[in-house]
């Protein structure tokens, strides 16, 4: 049976996040995930995840203060704001027992050697965290049509930036949903990276939502993967297109 983990930043989105892990055990999903958790209280989360038995996978690193900010890790001159980011989710991430923190790179700047090396060094930081925690590092390349000026474009790159860091600590967050837009042979491109592949998130795609139409064929896709070598959950990060609890069909098949 294929583990499905709850992308609790677009389900049940409407709710506190413990009254959201809650709905997903109900639901059937066996683990859950999210974005930004920090306005909800770290102890209120740990009692519903131990209350439902379900696993915390990941979670972000702050989008950052400026408007403009969606990361901080790869802005150059910002190294002390991107490693309290850091700070702050692998914080956060012990105290509800998460088990990855993704760390966003943000928007690139003009000096695109610079962002690089701001990036890897701010991941170094990273991967000490989850050295002493026994957690994991994710990055996460997406794609320039829903995220414009993004540093981490293509799966091509984020492998150069898991290169230039070294550390074992740091894996690729492979969501089918971007690199089908960036890169597609999803299957050959994962076969052939496996090793790097921290989690694997899905979408429809081209527009996001339900994961059982559009081009990618999610029910076979799926358990292709996991008989490459993948054994973990996979991240069900799709935009529903009504209330959530409405938009499960496509699990059935799924499983």
């Amino acid at each position: 049976m294929t583990p499905l983990s709850a992308n609790l930043g677009f389900l049940w989105n409407d709710r506190p996040l413990p009254d959201a892990i809650r709905a997903a055990k109900a639901a059937g999903f066996d683990a859950v995930e999210c974005h930004w958790p920090y306005a909800h209280d770290a102890d209120a989360v740990k009692a519903a995840l131990e209350e439902t038995g379900l696993a915390m996978l990941g979670i972000n690193t702050v989008k950052g203060p400026r408007e403009s900010d969606f990361g901080l890790a790869a802005q150059p001159g910002r190294e002390a704001e991107a490693r309290r980011a850091i700070d702050e989710a692998f914080d956060y991430g012990t105290r509800v027992g998460a088990s990855a923190v993704h760390v966003m790179a943000g928007l690139a700047g003009p000096d695109e050697m610079a962002s690089m090396a701001s990036f890897v060094t701010n991941l170094g930081h990273a991967c000490d965290w989850a050295h002493d925690t026994g957690m994991k590092v994710l990055i996460e390349p997406l794609n320039p049509y829903d995220n414009p000026g993004y540093f981490l474009i293509g799966f091509d790159k984020a492998r150069e930036v898991v290169d230039a860091v070294g550390r074992d600590e740091l894996k690729i967050m492979f969501d089918c949903y971007h690199l089908q837009i960036t890169d597609g042979d999803l299957l050959r491109r994962f076969r052939d990276n496996r090793a790097v592949v921290g989690h694997v998130q899905f979408a429809g795609v081209p527009d996001r939502g339900e994961p059982d139409h559009g081009e990618v064929a999610y029910d076979r896709l799926l358990p292709a993967i996991a008989d490459a070598g993948y054994s973990g959950a996979f991240g069900a990060e799709y935009r529903p297109s009504g209330r959530t609890d409405a938009t499960l069909k496509w699990m059935t098949a799924f499983r």
